[in-house]
């Protein structure tokens, strides 16, 4: 995993701070790009932090319906420096005219595709889980992804998602993007075997519709963020078994649909 140094620069700046300027230095988050090609084939350019470019690309091939088994997962290859990932799936992937038709351009200005999410969802079963956890607990790990969140404190230009169990993060990255920060952790996933069954996914940003078509996916019974949802993402959550949490922060939170989920009291 790449260290907070090597997604972060100094530059100089000037500040005003009470009435008067001075010379300075701030920190800044680094920006990179992925070109992530599959079969032979250029699919996506991808605007991200840099490293844990495997873990975006696998990701990314997951959350967006293109790879889906382990085995279907021949070969990889990554060159960080170049910023480019080769990766060879089974026969079975589309291609040409129907692997385009899978994708429309993104509202979100960062250089990449995103599928129809409400045309891929369809059909997917509900997610069940015997997942259960407490108001207390969800703030000790909403508050753990906050202490995490290094690259956000030291540059205010990242967002964070902690997979977890009730009392623990699992696995964790940060990201300038929110959708790159969640499929890393589905590539990471993906590659050592990682159920999320019994688990929940704590994030920091806004949960959109393309956010908890990535958790629906993934199968996570549960998302949870110090921000909120959108109205979409809770219809969707609610036919499709998941339970949103947001505004977890403060002592206090939000709980939308399938509430059962959260038990007890603080």
């Amino acid at each position: 995993m790449s260290t907070i140094d090597e997604k972060s620069s100094q530059l100089p700046i000037i500040r005003f701070r009470k009435g008067s300027f001075s010379d300075g230095d701030d920190t800044v988050v680094r920006e990179s790009t992925l070109t992530l090609f599959l079969n032979g084939r250029e699919l996506v350019n991808l605007v991200c932090s840099p490293g844990e470019i495997k873990e975006l690309a696998v990701g990314f091939l997951c959350s967006e319906g293109l790879l889906k088994k382990r085995e279907d997962l021949r070969h990889i290859e990554t060159y960080s420096e170049k910023g480019l990932a080769r990766i060879e799936i089974t026969e079975t992937a589309p291609t040409g005219e129907k692997l385009l038709s899978h994708y429309l351009a993104s509202g979100c200005g960062r250089g990449r595709t995103s599928f129809h999410f409400l045309k891929d969802t369809h059909g997917i079963l509900p997610v069940g889980s015997n997942l259960r956890i407490t108001p207390r607990e969800l703030f000790s790990l909403s508050d753990e992804l906050e202490r995490r969140s290094l690259l956000f404190i030291k540059t205010g230009g990242a967002h964070s998602a902690a997979l977890c169990t009730r009392n623990e993060v699992v696995v964790y990255y940060e990201d300038i993007g929110r959708h790159n920060a969640v499929d890393k952790i589905f590539g990471h996933c993906f590659l050592e075997g990682i159920s999320f069954v019994d688990k929940l996914l704590v994030f920091s940003g806004r949960i959109s519709s393309e956010i908890l078509s990535k958790i629906i996916k993934m199968g996570v019974p549960m998302i949870v963020s110090r921000s909120a949802p959108t109205e979409l993402t809770v219809k969707l959550a609610k036919e499709l078994g998941i339970t949103v949490v947001g505004f977890a922060r403060e002592g206090r939170l939000n709980i939308y649909p399938r509430p059962e989920r959260v038990t007890g009291s603080v």
